[in-house]
Parts: structure tokens; sequence; C-alpha cells
């Protein structure tokens, strides 16, 4: 029974502690991430074959830096603070516990009903949520370090080709029931990020919210 619960308690932390040392590591190493701009850049990395698919080490300005190119042009999220880049699930259904599952352990998930990049509405997109706490390292991690974001952060979606930007204005946390964040509507175009908190539980929602800024 100890070691049952060792094993459990030991899988659920694994990723949410190794993501946070990578995290404390880069910030020790002052390591810096960039993001593939242009699509004459983004084509030029490409075609480059060096190192991690998405990542390339550089050295800009004499600075030790990664730059990330999306994983999917035609939908990805990619947050340079944090070192995230995943591509976009389109359409999951939030309701559809089979459904988001499934979408999660390929990458971020885009709630079914939102709106798209340049679209002017609310764009909603979720990560590292799961059925039970034992069974989070099974999905996707891209969000494990979202509560690093503050206010004046920047988050780069990329949509059919196009790059947009959004700049954090706010974050919350939430109980899972309040779900009238899904289905918010603005005047301007908005987006959403979640996923579970506290790190490697399902007990409440980080929200993270920015507004789109000119590229």
């Amino acid at each position: 029974m100890i070691l049952s619960s060792l094993f459990f308690i030991a899988r659920t932390l694994y990723e949410p502690v190794r993501q946070e040392i990578k995290y404390m590591t880069d910030q020790w190493n002052k390591k810096t991430y960039v993001v593939a701009d242009k699509q004459e850049e983004l084509s030029f990395y490409l075609q480059q074959g060096e190192g991690e698919k998405g990542l390339l080490t550089r050295n800009i300005n004499g600075v030790k830096a990664e730059v990330l190119i999306p994983e999917d042009p035609n939908f990805s999220v990619v947050i340079p603070k944090i070192g995230a880049n995943a591509r976009v699930i389109t359409g999951v259904d939030t309701a559809n516990e089979s459904v988001y599952a499934e979408a999660l352990k390929k990458g971020i998930a885009q709630a079914l009903g939102t709106a798209f990049p340049g679209e002017g509405g609310h764009i909603f997109l979720f990560a590292h949520s799961t059925d039970y706490w034992w069974n989070v390292s099974s999905y996707n991690a891209v969000f494990y370090l979202l509560g690093k974001l503050v206010k004046g952060d920047d988050i780069n979606i990329f949509y059919k080709g196009e790059r947009y930007m959004y700049r954090v204005v706010d974050t919350r946390v939430v109980d899972p029931s309040e779900i009238e964040y899904i289905t918010r509507k603005t005047n301007t175009e908005f987006l959403t990020l979640q996923t579970c908190w506290p790190l490697g539980t399902t007990f409440k929602r980080l929200l993270v919210f920015a507004t789109r800024v000119a590229n």
C-alpha cells in the first residue's frame, strides 16, 4: 500500500517538478526563447534541419537563445517566456470526456464554439486537463508552467500561416464548475488559456487572459 501510494505521488509530481527545474535552470543560465517571426524566417529555420524539431539553438546578440518554430503553422501556440510550443486541436467538445481526453494527448485543445484568431471573438484554449489526478502525467504538459505568466507577457498564436500576438492582462484561479469563462462574449479579440491547478491535481483551474496586440 505504501509503495503504491509513493508510486502514484511520484507519477503525479514527476512532470511538474521536471518542468519547474527546467524553468529554474533556464533562468539561472539566462537562457531566452525567441519566436520565428516572418514566413521567410520560418522557412529558413525549417530548412536548417538542426536540433530538436521546433527548437533551434542560436546566439542572438551574444545571448544564448532558442528559436521556437511553431509545431504546426496552421494552428499552434508559442509562449517564449516558458518555452511552450504545441499544435492546437480544433473544435474540441469540452463536455465530452472521451473527445477532449484524446485531444489533450496530442496538443492544446480549442473549445468547440469559440473563435479562431483573427475573427475578433473569444478564443478558449486548454491543456493539461484530466479525469483523475493519477492520470495527469498521461496528458500534454505544455501548460505546466502557465502559472509563470504575468501581466504584460506575450503569447503567440500561428493560424493558417499568420502570426497573431496577444498580451496577458490578468490571471485567475477558479473552480471547475465556473464554466462561464468558456462561453464569455467579448467586443474585442480576447484569448483565454486554461490548465489545471495546482499542478498535478484537478482541484481548480488556472486561467490566463490576454488581448490581441498589433504584430
